[in-house]
Order: structure tokens, then C-alpha cells, then sequence
């Protein structure tokens, strides 16, 4: 379910899908422009910087990735269970990057989309409080699509659990025993 359009600000000068300056792009993440990102909200409103962080997380040196880490987290993922309207648009994206041995917070990734996979917030509270159903933007479809979205893509999960790297491996594990693999 999409939200009403939002005002668009200029971008004149900046190009939320370029990396930031001086780091070279060394991702894909092709499929970027094909979200309508300005159409679609994240915690803090309209997910238009959502590419920004993604992009930042795939190029940038650990400290900056880690903190475009943190802010998508807050937006997609809120207080580490209550997803929002583009968390299921950007699970692809997260999968994408945690699979990249060059991108520095690939454990944390792995963890976001594992407290995605165990998101109910919104299907607990509508169990009690089935009014939640009827409104206009509907927390609990949302919900379940990024809880799919996850599901999608568990194919790189056997990848994942033969990486080296002990804290990819533990939390893929986790993300693993999450989707009952």
C-alpha cells in the first residue's frame, strides 16, 4: 500500500545514488531507481534517502557504514522490531550487501535483517486491537511483506554460513534458526 506523494525537495546538485565523494562505487545495487522511494515512507517520513544509505553502507570505510547502518536501521526498522512501509522494498538491498566481502558491516546487516524476519509488533497489537486492520495505512501488511521479503532471498543463507569470518557465520546462524532453517 502506497502513501500520497510527497513534496519533492530539489535535488539539483545532489544525487541520492551516488556514493558519497571520493569512494568509488564497487556495488551494484542496480535496482535502486526502480523503488519509488519519494512514494513510499520510512519512520522519519518519505524513504528517499534510503539509496544515500545504502549506498554509503556498500562504499563506505567501516565508521560511515556503520553509522548509514544505524540510520537505516532507525527508519526501516525501529527500535529493532517495528518495521515500516519500506522495510520489505529494502530487504533486497540488505541481502545484496551482506553477500559483498568488501562491505565492512556485513554481521550487522545480518542481524538487521534477522530482527526483520522476527518482526510481529504490528500482527501482536492487531491481535488485541483488530481496529489496527481498518486503518488507512496498514502496519501489519507491511509487517508481513518485509517478513517475506526475508524469506525470498534465504538462498544465500548456506553462502553466508560458509563465510570465515566467525561473527558473519554466528549471525547468520541466528538469522537461519530465525526462518526455521
Amino acid at each position: 500500500m502506497r502513501t500520497a506523494p510527497t513534496h519533492r525537495q530539489s535535488t539539483e546538485g545532489t544525487d541520492p545514488r551516488q556514493p558519497p565523494t571520493g569512494v568509488a562505487r564497487t556495488t551494484s545495487l542496480t535496482a535502486l531507481d526502480r523503488v519509488p522511494w519519494r512514494e513510499i515512507r520510512d519512520s522519519t517520513g518519505c524513504a528517499a534517502a534510503i539509496p544515500l544509505l545504502l549506498t554509503t553502507m556498500a562504499c563506505g570505510d567501516p565508521e560511515t557504514a556503520r553509522a548509514a547502518l544505524a540510520d537505516l536501521r532507525s527508519r526501516i526498522c525501529q527500535y529493532g522490531f517495528v518495521v515500516e512501509q519500506a522495510t520489505a522494498a529494502t530487504v533486497p538491498f540488505l541481502w545484496e550487501l551482506a553477500q559483498l566481502p568488501h562491505v565492512t558491516c556485513r554481521a550487522e546487516i545480518i542481524q538487521l535483517l534477522r530482527s526483520i524476519a522476527d518482526a510481529r509488533q504490528w500482527e501482536d497489537t492487531a491481535a488485541v486491537y483488530p481496529k489496527l486492520l481498518n486503518h488507512r495505512e496498514n502496519h501489519v501488511v507491511w509487517e508481513r511483506k518485509a517478513r517475506q521479503a526475508v524469506r525470498d532471498r534465504r538462498g544465500a543463507l548456506r553462502r553466508l554460513l560458509a563465510e570465515e569470518d566467525t561473527e558473519i557465520a554466528r549471525a547468520t546462524t541466528e538469522l537461519a534458526r530465525t526462518l526455521g532453517e
